[in-house]
């Protein structure tokens, strides 16, 4: 298990479960976004699709991980870099999905520019969603 999850546990106030240890180690261990299917695949039999579900959500209130759409429709969790809090998420930077090998990266040093809208909209979440290979499979290639 990574070092750092009891650590992260311990900073947003939620108490050691295995299943919350066991996701977020996961999330630790990849650096890429993870789908519910991703995660269930990957944790322990023992955990039922409804605790992986509430483990995440708690997850995404407390601002440990945020979501991130792909272009098929598909809800996926990366881990915030930066401190995040339900009220506060720092994640308004660009996704990358590679065409080949299908895993979606976040950008954190490219930024989703402002964009004004017009009168009586309220703008809640901004996505931004690139496609293209990735660097591992452009390497692959040569």
């Amino acid at each position: 298990m990574h070092n750092g999850v009891k650590h992260i546990l311990k900073d947003f106030d939620l108490r050691n479960t295995s299943c919350r240890e066991e996701i977020l180690d996961l999330f630790l261990q990849r650096k890429f976004a993870l789908s519910h299917a991703d995660i269930e695949s990957n944790v322990h039999e023992g955990f039922d699709r409804v605790t992986v579900y509430r483990t995440l959500k708690t997850f995404l209130d407390k601002g440990i991980i945020h979501k991130v759409l792909d272009d098929e429709g598909v809800t996926k969790y990366a881990l915030c870099k930066e401190k995040c809090s339900h009220d506060e998420h720092h994640h308004e930077h660009v996704h990358f999905k590679c065409v080949q090998c299908g895993l979606t990266n976040c950008m954190e040093n490219i930024e989703i520019p402002s964009i004004a809208l017009p009168k009586g909209y309220n703008l809640i979440e901004t996505n931004l969603l690139m496609q293209g290979v990735c660097q591992v499979c452009n390497d692959k290639r040569r």
